[in-house]
């Protein structure tokens, strides 16, 4: 793709990642208040650099949705979208299933791997009392790789390994080849 994917949206600071990120935690703990028994299911993109939210990402975010519920279907995991959220953030929808834990996780990282626009989503399940979403390691599932090189993506998203140009020209590549 000649034309990078993120020439339009709004670039946002790192103090408004991070208070999104805070309103994400307030909300999940609101949800558990209600619905302490049960386990959510948070989707959102994980998008490098300070565009989160444009048009083309919509897209991607309303594509991965519906495969994403298909599957929960199929898999016979009732689920309630509680809230969907379209902001300069990011799309991120929230979902409730009574479901156990760990059958919701088999089935996220399924979605995750399925498809390679899907390796973009990043799926949290989340109970209460957990402070972090289920890892994939909590399961015996492998972390998941790096759009580039393979390697162990958090490795490569700590050293800052690739650049913020090199993803989004994959991420813009991939949009073409998906949509195009």
């Amino acid at each position: 793709m000649n034309q990078s994917i993120f020439i339009e949206g709004e670039k946002l600071s790192i103090d408004q990642v991070l208070k999104n990120k805070d309103q994400r935690a307030y909300l999940q703990q609101e949800i558990f208040q209600k619905y302490p028994h049960d386990t959510l299911l948070d989707i959102k993109l994980n998008i490098p650099g300070p565009i989160k939210n444009n048009s083309y990402l919509e897209n991607i975010f309303y594509a991965g949705i519906s495969e994403l519920e298909q599957s929960l279907t199929k898999n016979k995991l009732p689920f309630v979208l509680l809230q969907s959220h379209n902001q300069p953030a990011g799309c991120e929808n929230f979902y409730l299933l009574t479901a156990d834990k760990i059958e919701v996780k088999k089935v996220a990282i399924e979605f995750e791997d399925s498809a390679p626009l899907n390796r973009l989503f990043d799926a949290d399940v989340l109970v209460k009392n957990k402070k972090q979403a289920l890892s994939r390691s909590e399961i015996g599932y492998s972390g998941r790789k790096c759009f580039l090189c393979k390697r162990p993506a958090k490795d490569c998203a700590r050293s800052r390994r690739h650049s913020v140009q090199e993803l989004q020209n994959y991420i813009s590549n991939l949009y073409k080849k998906t949509f195009s």
